[in-house]
């Protein structure tokens, strides 16, 4: 994960269809939402997860609001056969695998921020890192279900291509290094080392503060608008191979090394092809798990109390 704007996460999202289930060897409450073959869902933990998704200004009208409950409520059953479908196929993620993930997330985070984030959806660590889990086993899941059923073919691809033209018109772009660090003395450190001649992606990996540092830094190609207003002002200006003085923004104090340059253009499709294989691929592989769901669901016995989800 690098700075980028558009990935910077919020933990909210991943409350999205958070429900805690029992198995068969819990005692039912009283109170039970639904019940999917061995599993069930209370009404407690459904309106508990359910109000975090809600926005906290304007939760709309009674109709909006049980139109977004129900649609909830569906996402919850799906989860909750994933995860019994994991299980019994033996589909595992380890404590080491969940750490890493919450290390990558939490590192594109200002200090104190997730935490804080935590706080405001009145949500523990444990339970957050049990959420994530989860998560983590339905991707496991979805990968071991679709496999290597089918491929997207290069007439496929040359069709895409030929119906979005205009999608591979693309501007001017970038491509640069970063290294973050904490605060202004450790910058001039580095810049010191970086003038000294010791390259660029070695510091990084060695000192960086960014997920980006295992790369050596590497950021990619990028337009303007795709980072924080501060890179742009300094990536798009600075000559290729110079660096950077030292930059700082809510992440840390940064300096960048500019690599390339492309200038605005069309993708010919020779250019464009695995990027649209890539993108095929992926619809091509979520729609054979969306039909493995349905049926899925049509095998299983799920009871929903409608009677107690409707009461105010």
């Amino acid at each position: 994960m690098t700075c980028r704007k558009v990935i910077i996460l919020s933990c909210l999202l991943l409350l999205l269809g958070s429900v805690a289930a029992c198995t068969e060897k819990a005692t039912p409450p009283v109170d039970v939402l639904v019940k999917i073959d061995n599993r069930i869902v209370t009404l407690q933990d459904f309106r508990r997860d359910f109000e975090q998704i809600l926005p906290k200004e304007n939760q709309g009208s009674a109709a909006e609001r049980d139109e977004l409950q129900r649609s909830f409520l569906a996402q919850i059953i799906d989860r909750e056969l994933a995860l019994a479908a994991a299980e019994k196929f033996g589909v595992k993620v380890s404590p080491a695998e969940v750490d890493a993930a919450l290390a990558e997330l939490q590192r594109d985070y200002p200090d104190g921020e997730f935490e804080a984030n935590l706080q405001e959806g009145k949500m523990s660590l444990a339970d957050w890192k049990r959420e994530l889990q989860d998560r983590l086993l339905i991707e496991k899941l979805e990968k071991k279900v679709v496999g290597d059923q089918e491929k997207v073919s290069d007439a496929a691809i040359a069709a895409y291509y030929r119906a979005n033209r205009d999608e591979f018109d693309r501007p001017a772009q970038v491509r640069a290094r970063q290294i973050v660090v904490a605060n202004e003395a450790e910058g001039e450190k580095i810049l010191a080392l970086l003038k000294a001649s010791v390259p660029f992606a070695q510091v990084a990996k060695e000192h960086s503060l960014s997920p980006d540092a295992e790369a050596g830094g590497d950021l990619g190609f990028f337009a303007r608008g795709e980072m924080p207003a501060e890179f742009d002002a300094v990536v798009f200006t600075l000559p290729v191979g110079r660096l950077s003085p030292l930059i700082k923004s809510e992440y840390g104090y940064h300096i960048f090394l500019v690599e390339e340059r492309r200038a605005a253009g069309k993708l010919s499709p020779a250019q464009a092809h695995e990027e649209i294989r890539a993108t095929l691929q992926a619809e091509l592989e979520e729609r054979l798990y969306q039909q493995w769901l349905d049926e899925l669901r049509a095998k299983a016995k799920i009871e929903v109390n409608w009677a107690l989800l409707d009461q105010r």
